[in-house]
């Protein structure tokens, strides 16, 4: 019997792997506080993809000129990878490799990578698939907050608040096990509201469902602040003491009265109003936002709306009471702190710091002037490739880029222009079909590692079982690269050993993991950072005294409404948003391939009025056509959406044809959640 946690969402579910004859089965753990034993349909079946028959079990290597694939040994395959990498680099430069991470790689793994691109390659192009994920909250928390945290209070909190308002989530869904927090909050008389163009089942275990236009989560946070101002709701006292720049926050949101409001939001004023008087009525409200208010190419500024408002209610520090971030992949929130990301070193740190460049260099054994600088954010990365002056190969670990990005058509045109693309993964990806080098790695179960979930709380996944012949860990991948580009720095591939530098990498930073070690977290299971010694309880909730920036202040940040970059017109005249199913995670490129899940395909989902607009019937295909590219699938009709909207959920190849590449210029998320679109039969 091994503990450990489940591989998929940012809840990171306790549960006991037992073996039972050649089959490893997954039991209940109750002693974790996260989910109580509780799992959702992926965490009960998640050791399916052991057995399955398209596994990856030795490297293999493409010949471009046949398009024939060959096995070879691991030695060979890293000679390959590591020769052809030298080769770029001195033809055309340290930029010209490049790195893709993922969300769901291992703290140890994520800290790895960075420094393989950084020490071994030399190269600033390096970033991942969390970008895409919850950058735009990240960048929301540091502006106003100074630090980002994903949940500043343990999930648990939720039950002692009165009113919950989930903007843009849909965790019925997505992380169904969060959802008995929630019922127990209503159970003592706790209001829920779901911000949301869909009634997904979260809505239907809500108070109130409000029922947005897509790509309008904005003007709704600053006509409900308007509202709270204009009834005397702000708590000045809070503001005065705890905040800076709410006068300009303030004279913003007094253009948004509430019928601006409903002509742009589509809510109606009487709801309005009915929801600010809801803020109001407690001192125990949380705001929690989710992809559906982050996706968007004003995202961030989305977010620091919704942040405002919680600000001028007095909420954040508050006791079951704030604002919070629903982070999404597994390792969402780690991975975004130590060093895979294009801006970022280890702790949170940024990379254009001198004394966060000398701290890490010296945890590494290199000179700091030997660190690259920042690099692009992911899809502009993805963009670069193959282009006169941008890289022409790519590393790619934890990540399905061609079917996860925005614009997949115009993303694999660059995966195609490049000299070489080498993907690392348990199975035959959309990627990893395009690439010249396939290299089999270990998967949750076969390995260990930690995990940051959504509270900030470090976890350890355990190994249970022995990994397949001819499979090896991402971090002996690293390290044979590393080794035979002759890098300098130390590169181990014992999980414990490379967290214990991670340790010391992130001392004194905002991610501060220098008092978190493997045994701790398995006697405590799982420890909150920051934590900065090991005689520090770990910090569960964030902002009870002070925020994270030098003054001890929150920031009030003035954000105003611009709209969607596609707004429908008489050529593309409904919305198109994206989401996720409840049995079906990511690129689905887990998922699909696990029997006991079912596997749906992808479908339209449509309201009856456009239904009967365009012919279409409940079953029958149906395109969805925006100005990317077409989709046909199977329609589904139903009352749940807005007639002026369609949805398309994203784990199956199509759907990121579709999506808008507009990014949010703060944080570089892609406008996945709201473009322009045609439907027709």
């Amino acid at each position: 019997m091994t503990d450990t946690h489940c591989p998929y969402c940012s809840l990171q579910c306790g549960m006991t792997l037992v073996r039972e004859g050649r089959t490893l089965a997954v039991q209940a753990r109750e002693d974790f506080p996260v989910n109580e034993g509780a799992l959702c349909r992926k965490g009960w079946t998640a050791t399916g993809l052991r057995s399955s028959r398209e596994r990856l079990t030795t490297p293999l290597v493409r010949d471009r000129a046949t398009d024939a694939w060959t096995a070879v040994s691991w030695d060979e395959a890293l000679d390959v990878v590591a020769g052809r990498l030298a080769v770029i680099r001195d033809e055309h430069g340290a930029d010209a490799n490049a790195v893709f991470g993922g969300g769901g790689l291992t703290n140890e793994k994520a800290y790895q990578l960075g420094k393989l691109a950084r020490v071994a390659l030399g190269t600033r192009m390096i970033d991942y698939n969390g970008r895409w994920c919850m950058s735009s909250a990240a960048s929301a928390g540091n502006q106003a907050f100074g630090v980002d945290r994903g949940l500043p209070f343990p999930l648990a909190d939720v039950e002692q608040a009165d009113v919950v308002v989930l903007v843009g989530s849909n965790i019925a869904e997505t992380m169904p096990p969060a959802v008995r927090h929630l019922d127990r909050a209503r159970e003592r008389g706790a209001h829920v509201v779901v911000v949301d163009p869909r009634r997904t089942l979260t809505a239907d275990r809500a108070d109130m469902h409000v029922q947005p236009v897509p790509g309008t989560d904005l003007p709704l946070a600053l006509g409900l602040l308007h509202l709270v101002d204009a009834a005397g709701g702000v708590d000045e006292k809070y503001v005065a003491t705890r905040t800076s720049g709410f006068d300009d926050v303030r004279s913003a949101a007094a253009a948004w009265w509430p019928e601006r409001v409903e002509r742009v939001t589509g809510i109606a004023v009487a709801q309005l109003r009915e929801l600010a008087t809801l803020l109001m009525s407690s001192p125990r409200v949380m705001v929690m936002t989710a992809r559906g208010a982050e996706q968007h190419a004003d995202g961030t500024a989305t977010v620091l709306a919704w942040v405002n408002l919680s600000l001028a209610l007095g909420l954040p520090g508050r006791p079951f009471a704030g604002y919070g971030c629903l982070t999404g992949q597994g390792n969402g929130q780690g991975g975004r702190e130590h060093g895979q990301k294009a801006d970022q070193l280890p702790g949170y740190r940024m990379i254009d710091d001198p004394a966060a460049r000398a701290h890490v260099a010296g945890v590494w054994g290199v000179e700091a002037d030997s660190l690259p600088g920042k690099g692009l954010s992911a899809y502009e990365l993805l963009m670069s490739l193959g282009t006169d002056g941008g890289p022409r190969s790519l590393l790619v670990l934890g990540s399905n880029i061609a079917v996860s990005a925005p614009h997949t058509a115009r993303v694999a045109e660059r995966l195609a222009a490049l000299d070489l693309l080498v993907v690392a993964d348990i199975v035959m990806s959309e990627t990893a079909a395009l690439a010249d080098v396939v290299l089999p790695v270990t998967q949750w179960a076969e390995e260990t590692g930690t995990m940051t979930n959504l509270e900030g709380r470090v976890i350890l996944r355990q190994q249970a079982v022995t990994p397949p012949d001819g499979v090896r860990s991402d971090l002996e991948l690293m390290a044979g690269i590393a080794e035979r580009l002759g890098a300098a720095s130390t590169w181990s591939t014992d999980p414990e050993e490379v967290f214990d530098e991670l340790r010391r990498a992130s001392a004194g930073g905002r991610a501060d993991y220098a008092g978190i070690g493997y045994a701790r977290i398995r006697a405590e299971d799982g420890v909150f950072w920051p934590c900065p010694d090991a005689d520090h309880p770990g910090t569960p909730r964030l902002f009870e005294e002070s925020f994270f920036h030098a003054d001890g202040l929150a920031r009030f940040v003035a954000v105003d409404h611009t709209g969607p970059v596609e707004p429908v017109d008489g050529e593309f005249p409904v919305h198109l948003t994206t989401g996720r199913v409840l049995a079906q995670y990511q690129s689905g490129a887990q998922t699909r391939r696990i029997k006991d899940l079912p596997d749906t395909g992808p479908f339209v989902e449509l309201h009856p009025f456009l239904a009967l607009r365009v012919g279409a019937h409940d079953g029958d295909p149906v395109s969805v056509r925006t100005r990317r590219g077409v989709l046909r699938a199977p329609a589904r009709v139903v009352e749940t959406i807005r007639p002026d909207t369609v949805f398309v959920p994203f784990h199956w190849v199509g759907a990121n044809r579709l999506t808008s590449d507009a990014l949010d210029p703060s944080s570089g998320m892609p406008e996945f959640k709201v473009c322009a679109a045609e439907v027709t039969t």
